[in-house]
């Protein structure tokens, strides 16, 4: 038996603008909110359980303190990278520097909250 990813947890300064950020990126709807204020996003019509992980936003008052040591991965459905890219800049994401060479295939950008992400040039296939 093996598991499976069904969500992922970011903690945010601002769980609300954040939800709106990762909804826009992925196509994804809110699905429900908690009485800590965390909102759960994810596929529309599958929400948790389905093919793709939901993402549950936290309200973290904390400062984060470090670097993160995971980040996710995104790929275009429908466009190339660049035309990506440009949807993702307009949305909020912003340039990011890790440390890379400028010779890789993938972007890295950051969210509104500063959390690193990479588009990656390869499409997928939409679910």
């Amino acid at each position: 038996m093996a598991c499976r990813i069904s969500e992922l947890v970011i903690e945010a300064a601002d769980a609300e603008r954040l939800a709106a950020f990762w909804s826009e990126v992925l196509g994804y709807a809110e699905i429900g909110q908690e009485s800590d204020g965390s909102i759960e996003i994810g596929p529309p019509g599958t929400g948790f359980g389905g093919p793709q992980p939901t993402l549950v936003l936290s309200p973290d008052s904390e400062p984060r303190t470090g670097k993160v040591r995971l980040h996710i991965d995104v790929s275009a459905t429908d466009r190339d990278q660049d035309a990506e890219l440009e949807r993702l800049l307009a949305l909020g994401a912003r340039p990011a520097d890790v440390g890379q060479t400028g010779n890789e295939s993938w972007h890295v950008l950051a969210d509104p909250e500063g959390n690193v992400f990479c588009l990656l040039r390869t499409r997928v296939r939409p679910l």
